[in-house]
């Protein structure tokens, strides 16, 4: 084939690239937004008095369709934990979100999350 005849194929490669990265950005975007949601819902309805973002959420480069958000909270009662987390994990049907018992985790995990991680 020409170059001439490639250009359609060259294109719609170039179109399909430019709308899975405003997908990704879109997501991304909206993951952020339930981050703040879970983190208010830990708030309000648990006593959280801290929680923190972290891992692929703080790094857009990495951050993609298979992505979802990992965020840690202080604060909440031992018998409440296990709602907790099933009240964040189904704030939206195509993100999931994983809350951290920060009582219960691994002390290497918890020292990434207290490194890396943004309080909400």
């Amino acid at each position: 084939m020409s170059e001439l005849e490639w250009q359609p194929y060259i294109e719609t490669l170039r179109q399909r690239r430019r709308e899975a990265e405003r997908q990704r950005q879109a997501r991304y975007q909206r993951a952020w937004q339930l981050a703040q949601e879970a983190a208010e819902l830990l708030r309000r309805d648990y006593g959280a008095t801290r929680v923190v973002v972290f891992g692929s959420l703080l790094r857009p480069s990495m951050f993609d369709d298979r992505s979802d958000v990992d965020i840690a909270a202080w604060g909440v009662a031992p018998e409440d934990t296990l709602r907790a987390m099933s009240a964040v994990a189904y704030l939206d049907k195509e993100i999931e979100v994983n809350l951290v018992d920060v009582s219960t985790c691994q002390p290497g995990i918890l020292h990434i999350i207290e490194q890396e991680g943004i309080d909400l």
